[in-house]
């Protein structure tokens, strides 16, 4: 499982130009998922998502997680996040699960991590055509990959 986590002003999800979700302060994740992935790949993604120390203290030092400050998490579905580049240059995303895979792993998640943040987790709309506006607050922009955890 892979997440790509930007810490946002704001975000704003749209889905056929209407407004779906959207937070204030707080961490935009992308998610991707594989096949491979399992409860335990959902598990220690939230809790280091959740413990990530990415915002300002009161000496600007970034020491502070999502908790500390009160602020909002949305997490997004993103295939693309296992794309393959190596051969061509028309990606290939044989390494995304299906979304009979996917889609519960993506549920999980985000109620792993509403009780990590210890609130609602905002949230897109699984395989629908969303766009996302953000305001990416550094820039802070941290990818995390569960297969990488040594």
């Amino acid at each position: 499982m892979r997440v790509c986590i930007q810490r946002v002003q704001y975000s704003r999800l749209s889905i056929g130009g209407k407004l779906f979700s959207e937070i204030g302060r707080g961490l935009m994740v992308l998610v991707g998922i594989e096949a491979a992935d399992n409860i335990d790949d959902i598990d220690w993604l939230c809790g280091k998502i959740a413990r990530l120390r990415v915002f300002d203290d009161e000496a600007g030092v970034m020491n502070l997680d999502v908790n500390q400050i009160g602020g909002e998490v949305m997490a997004v579905s993103q295939f693309t996040l296992h794309a393959s580049t190596r051969k061509g240059n028309r990606p290939s995303y044989i390494r995304s699960a299906p979304e009979a895979i996917s889609r519960p792993m993506y549920e999980q998640f985000v109620e792993r991590l509403a009780a990590y943040v210890e609130r609602p987790v905002a949230r897109g709309e699984f395989g629908a055509d969303m766009q996302i506006e953000l305001l990416n607050d550094g820039p802070v922009t941290i990818i995390i990959d569960s297969k990488q955890r040594e």
